[in-house]
C-alpha cells in the first residue's frame, strides 16, 4: 500500500533560501493579517527594503481593491523569477519539523504536500481533506491570478489533524537532537522565533505516515467521534488557516489537470500540518468591523430579528468582553462597538449553532442591501475598539469556539460560518519561509 497516496499526502521537494540570505528579512507574516493596519505593512516594507524577502512574493490583502493590487501581482511574479535566476534557493527533499516559539509557548508543525485530489472545499464534502469554513468564491480571483502564473508557491496554510495521543509528533520529539537544523532565527516585529528541523530519514518518514494512516482507520475514526461504524467517511485534515489559499490551489488544479497530467506539481500544495491538541495552539475569535455604514444598523437589526432581539448598553470595553466571553444562556450574545457607545446584542431562539453564525447572516443581508461600504475581519480587540468607535463604523465582538469541538462539528455539520476562528493572535500567524516549484523548470 502506498501510504502517501492513501492519506492524501506527499513528501515535498522544498526550496529554502541559502545561507547568504537574511532570514529575519526573508520571512514575513501571512498576507491576510493586519488588513486594517497599513502601518504594519509599511513597517515591513521599510525593514525589508530591496533585500530578498517573501514580502516581494506575496500580495498583502491590505492592498486589495487599491491601485497597488495589480502592480503587486505583477511584481510578485517578477520577484519569483529573479530569485530563481539568482540562485538564492537550496533544494531539500523531505519533511520539515517546524517549531514556532512566541509568547513563551512553542507550537509544532510539519511541512508536507497535500494531494488536492483528496480535498473538496464544498459544504458536505466527505473527502480526507476538508474546509472548516464556507469558501467565498469572490475572494479567489486575485489569488488565482498570482498562483496561476507563479513558478513558486510560498504558503501560509495551516492544516489540522486530530491526534489526542500525540502519535505523529511524539516520536519526532524523542529524536529531536538527531534531526539537523535547517534554519533557526528570530522573526521580525516581535513575532517570536522560528526553527526548522530536517526529517529526511526514510524510517522516520514512514513512522509519520503510519501514525497519520492509523487516524483514518474506520474503527479508530468511529470510536473517536462516537459515530456509527461506516456512516461517515474519515476526515484526516481540516483547514486551520489559509482556507482560500488552498481553495485557490484546488481551483487551478481542476482547471489544469486534463492538460498537464496527474503527476504535475500543481496537483499538490505545500502546507504546515499541526495537531489540534498542541497545548500552544489556541483558537481566537475573529471579530467583524463595518466601515462607512449608510443605514441605521440598529433599526436593521430590529427588522431582521424582530422580537427575538434585545439590546443592552454597557459602559466599558472590559464589561462588554467579559459578558460575551462568559455568556452561557440559551440566547446568542455579541458585543457591538459604535461611536454612540457600547452595546450587548442578544438574539433569542437562535437558528445557528454559534453566535458568529447568527451574526454573520445578518451582516451578509445588511451588506447586500448596501448598508455599509465594506466589512473587515480582525484579530484582537485593540483595532476593533479603536476603529469601531470612529464615525460611520461599527465593530462586533464575538466569542471564540472550543478547538476540541472542531473535527466533530465539521464531520456532523459541514463547514462552519466563515471566519469563525483564528489559530492564535495576529502576530502568531504562520510566516512565509519555505517555497516549492509549482511549474516545471
Amino acid at each position: 500500500m502506498n501510504l502517501t497516496h492513501e492519506i492524501g499526502l506527499k513528501i515535498p521537494q522544498i526550496a529554502l533560501p541559502n545561507r547568504a540570505i537574511d532570514l529575519h528579512k526573508w520571512a514575513v507574516i501571512a498576507c491576510d493579517q493586519f488588513t486594517s493596519e497599513p502601518e504594519y505593512w509599511q513597517q515591513v516594507a521599510d525593514l525589508v527594503g530591496d533585500t530578498p524577502s517573501t514580502f516581494h512574493m506575496i500580495l498583502p490583502e491590505v492592498y486589495l481593491e487599491t491601485p497597488e493590487e495589480e502592480k503587486r501581482i505583477e511584481s510578485t511574479h517578477a520577484a519569483m523569477h529573479n530569485y530563481l535566476q539568482a540562485g538564492i534557493f537550496e533544494p531539500f527533499d523531505g519533511f520539515i519539523y517546524v517549531h514556532r516559539t512566541v509568547g513563551g509557548h512553542t507550537r509544532r508543525g510539519l511541512m508536507v504536500c497535500l494531494d488536492l485530489e483528496h480535498y473538496d472545499y464544498n459544504k458536505g464534502a466527505q473527502t480526507l481533506i476538508r474546509a472548516t469554513e464556507g469558501t467565498i468564491i469572490d475572494r479567489l480571483p486575485p489569488r488565482i491570478r498570482i498562483r496561476k502564473q507563479a513558478p513558486l508557491e510560498c504558503p501560509h496554510i495551516l492544516v489540522l489533524f486530530d491526534d489526542p495521543h500525540n502519535t505523529v509528533f511524539g516520536p519526532l520529539d524523542e529524536q529531536l537532537e538527531n534531526l539537523p537544523a535547517l534554519y533557526d532565527f528570530d522573526l521580525m516585529l516581535g513575532s517570536g522565533h522560528l526553527k526548522g528541523y530536517a526529517v529526511a530519514d526514510g524510517h522516520i518518514q514512514q513512522q509519520i505516515l503510519q501514525a497519520l494512516s492509523h487516524l483514518t482507520e474506520p474503527e479508530t475514526f468511529a470510536h473517536k467521534y462516537d459515530l456509527p461504524p461506516g456512516e461517515h467517511q474519515p476526515l484526516l485534515f481540516a483547514m486551520g488557516d489559509g482556507n482560500h489559499s488552498l481553495a485557490t490551489a484546488k481551483a487551478i488544479w481542476e482547471e489544469l489537470k486534463s492538460t498537464v497530467g496527474m503527476d504535475h506539481p500543481t496537483r499538490y500544495a505545500l502546507v504546515e500540518i499541526e495537531n489540534v491538541h498542541d497545548p500552544a495552539l489556541t483558537f481566537e475569535p475573529i471579530h467583524r468591523l463595518l466601515f462607512n455604514c449608510k443605514r441605521d444598523i440598529l433599526e436593521e437589526m430590529r427588522a431582521f430579528w424582530g422580537d427575538r432581539l434585545a439590546i443592552r448598553e454597557v459602559q466599558t470595553s472590559q464589561e462588554l468582553v467579559s459578558a460575551v466571553d462568559q455568556s452561557d444562556g440559551p440566547y446568542h450574545l455579541v458585543g457591538m462597538i459604535t461611536p454612540e457607545g457600547l452595546k450587548l446584542i442578544e438574539i433569542h431562539e437562535p437558528q445557528d449553532n454559534l453566535p458568529v453564525g447568527t451574526l454573520q447572516k445578518f451582516l451578509d443581508t445588511f451588506l447586500e442591501a448596501g448598508g455599509a461600504e465594506k466589512i473587515d475581519y480582525v484579530h484582537g480587540t485593540d483595532v476593533l475598539f479603536d476603529k469601531g468607535t470612529l464615525q460611520g463604523n461599527a465593530g462586533f465582538y464575538v466569542p471564540g469556539m472550543d478547538k476540541s469541538d472542531l473535527f466533530k462539528t465539521v464531520i456532523m455539520d459541514g463547514a462552519l460560518p466563515r471566519k469563525t476562528f483564528s489559530m492564535g493572535k495576529a502576530k502568531e500567524k504562520r510566516f512565509y519561509m519555505e517555497c516549492r516549484r509549482i511549474q516545471p523548470a
